[in-house]
């Protein structure tokens, strides 16, 4: 019961967020509200890309008005978003000569690294940089989640080393992480010649012959249909 009570007011900033956006995207009176939704958005571990963008958008209209402090917090969130192509989208509304800014340079490094598998360069840059990225609660559980997508679209079966590496987790701590996956999310451990294995369950990516299966051919009626429409 506390906790619906606690969620409350965050859902009635999004609808009014919601409603603000509905009505005058373009207002720059609205910077304040989507400001303070951003605020929220950390505060609670949510998220509105629409909001955000919003906001990015005004200031590119009232660029004296930036708070630099807030659009770093927007492209943390945006980075947690991964795979979802977020950050590209919110840096494009972004000024270069604030690109060019330290932090700004630090993320859009870890977003390449992220981008292009290169997890522990990932995690070494992002420990260089934790004032940027702990000020956003939940990047690490979110990024760590990222790297398990990634691996389960690579590997049938991958190696302890190769997870512990991938999610900066070792030990006891991924002993516990890897019993939840086992528990909820259909992992198995096996024996490999040089330590433990982790299978993942199949998908189209690691076992392609599911995507064949699941996508062979457009069936015969539906051809009869189209070829009618076309002639």
């Amino acid at each position: 019961m506390g906790r619906e009570l606690q969620k409350q007011p965050q859902q009635e900033m999004a609808s009014a967020v919601e409603q603000l956006l509905a009505v005058n995207p373009y207002n720059p009176d609205i910077l304040p509200d989507l400001e303070n939704y951003v605020n929220e958005q950390v505060s609670s571990e949510t998220y509105s890309l629409d909001a955000n963008l919003c906001l990015l958008r005004l200031y590119q209209f009232e660029p004296e008005r930036m708070s630099t402090q807030i659009v770093a917090r927007i492209l943390v969130k945006a980075l947690m978003a991964m795979p979802a192509p977020d950050f590209s989208l919110c840096l494009f509304l972004i000024p270069e000569r604030v690109q060019m800014e330290d932090q700004f340079k630090t993320l859009i490094i870890l977003s390449h690294y992220l981008e292009t598998g290169k997890f522990r360069q990932f995690w070494d840059e992002a420990a260089k940089n934790r004032h940027i990225v702990e000020a956003v609660p939940g990047f690490e559980q979110a990024i760590q989640a990222y790297a398990v997508h990634v691996l389960s679209l690579t590997y049938q079966k991958v190696p302890r080393s190769v997870l512990a590496e991938a999610i900066n987790i070792e030990g006891l701590s991924l002993d516990k992480f890897l019993e939840h996956q086992v528990a909820n999310s259909g992992w198995i451990l096996e024996k490999g010649g040089k330590g433990q294995l982790i299978v993942i369950p199949p998908n189209e990516f690691n076992h392609p012959e599911l995507k064949k299966k699941s996508s062979d051919s457009i069936p015969l009626d539906h051809i009869t249909r189209i070829f009618p429409i076309l002639g």
